[in-house]
């Protein structure tokens, strides 16, 4: 029994990602049909397409995961060159890098977390602010 639940949690783990993966997909093939249609279509096609994949970015933006996410701490505003305590880098804060955030790549030791709808970026060695990314998760 202990087994199967486990299975069971390790399987439904895995999924999530997947599905983050699998919006992130269609997404890229929206907008590979907008260039498609510009270059290719009229003026119904790309309107059809923009139209879609408006469509998809907000389904995008009204999942779970990414709304109503709340910290067990007070929210505090931090700026580059801050010092956090290790619990706002806990793994548990630290974020996958995702293209569509449209910021760079975290280098070696540096960390994206997420501080309410504060995107900081975080060297996990030190827990300095290296740079902040304010309102970035507040979707409109």
């Amino acid at each position: 029994m202990k087994n199967k639940i486990l299975t069971a949690g390790l399987i439904a783990a895995m999924m999530v990602p997947a599905m983050a993966q699998a919006q992130t997909h269609e997404l890229r093939r929206d907008r590979q049909d907008i260039r498609y249609a510009q270059t290719h279509g009229n003026q119904r096609d790309v309107r059809d397409a923009k139209r879609e994949y408006r469509q998809d970015v907000r389904d995008w933006r009204r999942d779970n995961r990414y709304q109503n996410w709340r910290a067990p701490f007070k929210y505090q505003q931090f700026r580059a060159g801050s010092t956090l305590r290790s619990n706002y880098y806990a793994p548990a804060y630290r974020l996958n890098y995702d293209s569509r955030w449209g910021v760079p790549r975290a280098g070696r030791n540096l960390a994206y977390v997420r501080h309410y709808n504060d995107l900081l970026l975080v060297n996990v060695r030190s827990g300095k602010v290296m740079k902040v990314y304010r309102n970035h998760f507040r979707w409109r």
